[in-house]
């Protein structure tokens, strides 16, 4: 016996809803749990996972080094034009931010990040973090990120 139209749309919509709350569990699944092990010990911040979806200024290690930001004569200034930025990111998400740390998630369509940006006023730098919650590569995203908001950072110098 062939299913009557108004059927039809109900089994339609009930597929339709299962499938946005399976998408939906799949994204939060992605985004991974928020860290507890980030924030400054000793004047640092984390190092970096054994996986390459990380980058760090304080890193000894090259896969996961990248230069910390300049803040020329300023730092205080620079880092408030840093948090300026990060704040009109339509990706971001402020965790934390104190006058001289700053924790942020940054996220793409799928995925969630962390980033952590710390003055260090006397060598005149903003020490840096930004690392994937989830998976092993990040295809060079958070570097691509970062050095992204070091080119906003430099032009309002």
């Amino acid at each position: 016996m062939p299913m009557s139209r108004t059927r039809k749309g109900g089994v339609l919509m009930k597929m339709t809803v299962v499938g946005i709350l399976c998408a939906g569990l799949l994204v939060s699944a992605c985004a991974g749990e928020r860290p507890t092990n980030l924030g400054v010990t000793n004047g640092t911040l984390s190092a970096c996972p054994d996986s390459p979806n990380c980058v760090f200024s304080q890193s000894v290690d090259e896969r996961h080094r990248i230069e910390p930001f300049a803040t020329g004569d300023d730092p205080e200034a620079a880092f408030a034009r840093l948090t300026e930025i990060i704040r009109r990111r339509p990706d971001a998400t402020v965790i934390d931010s104190t006058g001289s740390y700053l924790r942020v998630e940054l996220r793409t369509t799928f995925f969630t990040d962390d980033a952590e940006f710390l003055l260090d006023r006397e060598r005149r730098l903003i020490q840096l973090r930004s690392a994937s919650r989830v998976g092993y590569s990040d295809l060079g995203l958070n570097r691509r990120r970062i050095e992204e908001i070091r080119r906003q950072l430099q032009r309002r110098q």
